[in-house]
Formats: C-alpha cells, sequence, structure tokens
C-alpha cells in the first residue's frame, strides 16, 4: 500500500449536524492542517461507481470519517475496495446528543459548532500523522 497520501472518506449525511462537522474537518485537515498529505474522497461518488474513488482507496490507506455510528463511508469503503485503516466517528469525540443534533447552514455555524470541527479535525490530524509515521 502507497502510504505517501491518505485518503479521507467523510460522511455524506445530511439529517444531522454530525454530517456537517464530517465533512468541514475533514475539509480543514486537507485544505491546511496536512496539506498536500491528505485526499479528501467523495462518498456519494465513491458509492455511485467513481472508479478514480474506488481505485484510490485500494492503492492508499484511507480513513472514515463519520457523522454518526451508521458508518456509511467505512462500509463503502469495505464493499467496494477494502479495510479502512482507521475510522473516525465524530459522535465519539463531540457526544451523541450534539453530533444527531438538527442540522446547521454553514453560513449560521456558532462558534461551539467550530470548536467541534476543530475537535475533529485534530482527531483526524492524529490518525493521518500515524498512518504515514508506519
Amino acid at each position: 500500500m502507497n502510504k505517501s497520501k491518505v485518503g479521507v472518506l467523510s460522511c455524506s449525511g445530511e439529517e444531522c449536524i454530525g454530517g456537517t462537522i464530517s465533512r468541514l474537518a475533514t475539509r480543514k485537515v486537507m485544505e491546511e492542517l496536512r496539506e498536500g498529505k491528505v485526499v479528501s474522497l467523495c462518498l456519494p461518488l465513491y458509492v455511485a461507481g467513481g472508479q478514480e474513488e474506488r481505485f484510490f482507496a485500494k492503492a492508499f490507506p484511507v480513513i472514515a470519517v463519520e457523522g454518526c455510528d451508521k458508518c456509511c463511508a467505512k462500509k463503502a469503503t469495505e464493499k467496494y475496495s477494502g479495510d479502512v485503516s482507521d475510522l473516525v466517528v465524530v459522535s465519539d469525540i463531540i457526544g451523541e446528543e450534539a453530533a444527531a443534533g438538527k442540522t446547521v447552514s454553514t453560513r449560521n455555524l456558532s462558534q461551539e459548532h467550530l470548536d467541534m470541527v476543530d475537535k475533529v479535525a485534530e482527531d483526524i490530524c492524529k490518525k493521518v500523522d500515524k498512518i504515514l509515521a508506519d
């Protein structure tokens, strides 16, 4: 397995804030915190048959970032490409009640939401660093 980059496949759920937090944290890691080391994979494209997404997940380590305990990104990776290298479940980090909360437009995120994004991004970074160091 090529460990020059890590794929991050985040939740695409929009029925709760956990999905929004997972996507924003993934983007923050990719664009700011581990720029050049992380590639974001698109779950809807992945599930719909995106061969580039599936090939990447077969060749590189992938971290699934789940908004809730349904673990859709992990299940899709296992079905189409193989085991995930690690897993981040937003509800484990910010609490089930917070993750299940009503979805909010990104324009209306509170400081509390942004703090949640930072916590999840920090966890993703730890997992990326561990994978790249091994």
